[in-house]
């Protein structure tokens, strides 16, 4: 099924990087601005945590079973009939995920930019490209992610422009509620963190396996660095009204202005976010079509893409009725969702792994103290 399509540690590091951040950078800020006000620089850092866990469980499993994806060693560790049922639910969920990521991007876009562009149309030209993408394979993917990383971070770049909207007064009082808040304020953003465990299904094209766990690792923390960063410009030009806004990054932007000829940025960044939403999506999109094929015993996967791209639009409609109702499930719903999936499910996996190595080596020390005693 895999051919010879192959990436780098560094190509997956980065599509992880987009499967994470593209979505965040633009709702984090808000959600924690909410809980942490002031102190909403310091909730990315706490949510990372789990991040860094997720990359050491994922990894550990796939030097357990090297060249396996989670939908294949799945059998392998609950059996066939659990292990299937198990994967199914994993498709189901990567298959949901991908609905509601494809819904959040086409609400922003429409909400903020196309008013008057019917949602289908929004979502149907975006899953056409991303369909492109996936039917190119892996390989098209990583170079993609190459190719836009730097693009996605201009906006960053551009924050410097801010510096006559800041107040730098407003990161204080540091801590003035203590640290309750910004942990509260990290408990959405740890969901978007749990995500890194789509790397499962890419650790099987590696050709650098010894980086892998490396290239995770730096992803987390590049995110984390992002976020923090996002966070501290949001702070100084909002201060604790952050939380009001449910896209304050788009919002900021709307006050660089240089010599009244450099200004209406908001639509640059708008552009941009849109590339890393492509990749996203692609990212999703193509872990659940290797997934899906893996399940049903398909040698190639591309007949599925456009099938279960037909499938992510309906979920996209039926999950959600309105962006009220996507902020909520950001808010409420994803952060339990998303880690006990991402994060908690493989920490069990990988605990039952150990235990049957140990169980089997235990097993293959005992029949070969039997033969020695017979002979």
């Amino acid at each position: 099924m895999q051919g010879n399509e192959k990436i780098t540690a560094g190509q997956m590091g980065l599509l992880m990087f987009f499967a994470i951040a593209a979505s965040a950078v633009t709702v984090v800020p808000g959600i924690t601005g909410k809980y942490a006000h002031n102190d909403l620089w310091l909730s990315p850092i706490w949510a990372s945590m789990i991040g860094y866990v997720t990359v050491f469980i994922t990894c550990r499993l796939h030097q357990l079973y090297p060249n396996q994806s989670v939908i294949q060693y799945n059998e392998v560790i609950l059996g066939s009939f659990l292990g299937k049922l198990a994967s199914l639910f994993l498709i189901f969920f990567y298959l949901h995920l991908t609905g509601l990521i494809l819904r959040g991007f086409a609400e922003f876009v429409v909400g903020n930019f196309l008013n008057r562009t019917p949602i289908s149309v929004v979502m149907i030209s975006m899953l056409l490209v991303n369909a492109l993408a996936v039917k190119g394979g892996v390989e098209v993917l990583g170079r993609t992610a190459q190719l836009f990383f730097l693009i996605f971070l201009l906006p960053v770049a551009l924050m410097p422009f801010l510096l006559g909207s800041m107040k730098l007064h407003y990161l204080f009082p540091i801590l003035e509620h203590g640290l309750k808040p910004t942990f509260l304020g990290a408990a959405s953003p740890q969901a978007w963190f749990s995500e890194v465990f789509i790397m499962a299904f890419f650790l099987p094209f590696v050709t650098n396996q010894e980086k892998s766990m490396r290239s995770g690792m730096i992803s987390v923390f590049g995110t984390m660095l992002l976020l923090t960063v996002i966070n501290f410009f949001i702070l100084f030009v909002m201060g604790r009204q952050a939380g009001d806004f449910l896209y304050p990054v788009m919002v900021a932007f709307r006050y660089i202005s240089v010599a009244d000829f450099f200004q209406n940025l908001d639509s640059v960044v708008m552009g941009i976010w849109i590339i890393g939403m492509y990749q996203k999506i692609s990212v999703f999109y193509y872990a659940t079509a290797i997934g899906a094929s893996q399940i049903l015993g398909l040698r190639d996967y591309r007949p599925l893409v456009l099938p279960l791209g037909i499938l992510i639009i309906v979920m996209a409609f039926w999950s959600v009725p309105d962006q009220l109702r996507v902020s909520q499930f950001d808010t409420l719903a994803f952060p339990i969702y998303g880690p006990l999936v991402q994060t908690v499910f493989p920490l069990l996996l990988w605990i039952l792994a150990i235990w049957q190595k140990r169980g089997q080596a235990t097993n293959t020390g005992r029949t070969a103290m039997t033969n020695s005693g017979k002979s």
